[in-house]
């Protein structure tokens, strides 16, 4: 279900300006899970994506200063309810993995997908939220035939970020099913 431009046909695509072209020669080889909640541990609310497509009002909560001059996205983002949103073209590069490194290849942005899930490190994810990660990964899967490993954020920027923290079930993705 992924089109020849990189989107998914079963996605709500919201064009993010946060991107670029991939090295030349990079072959997708990553997918990477993280989570995102703004505010943090709240839900529901469509704040990831306007920070992700640059139009979230950073006066609306004191947290959101921080935000105020990142630009950040990432290829898909899956909400509570499982309703999947694209951001980038999975033929792009994205910016959601930031200073990272995976099995000695640095730079994991050029050649992973990634996928924010609604959620905090330490608050269960939901599954519809699984459901729809493992038919994500499946149609990626068919796409790219070197998409071969899965990490967390916290695997590729160990001491720097946590997420998809504790409270992801590694054993709910299929990902060698």
């Amino acid at each position: 279900m992924i089109n020849d431009q990189g989107w998914h046909l079963g996605a709500k695509w919201a064009p993010s300006p946060n991107f670029n072209i991939r090295p030349d020669g990079a072959q997708i080889s990553l997918f990477v899970v993280h989570n995102i909640s703004l505010p943090p541990n709240q839900f529901g609310g469509d704040q990831v994506q306007q920070f992700f497509c640059n139009q979230l009002d950073c006066d609306q909560h004191d947290y959101f200063d921080q935000l105020r001059d990142l630009k950040v996205s990432a290829h898909f983002y899956i909400k509570r309810t499982g309703e999947l949103i694209q951001f980038v073209s999975t033929e792009h590069r994205a910016w959601h993995a930031g200073a990272s490194s995976y099995k000695g290849i640095d730079n994991c942005n050029d050649y992973s997908i990634g996928v924010e899930l609604e959620g905090a490190d330490h608050i269960e994810y939901t599954g519809e939220q699984y459901a729809q990660l493992n038919k994500l990964a499946q149609d990626l899967k068919e796409r790219y035939v070197n998409l071969v490993d899965v990490a967390g954020h916290c695997d590729i920027a160990p001491g720097r970020k946590t997420d998809p923290g504790p409270s992801f079930n590694w054993e709910l993705l299929a990902w060698h099913s």
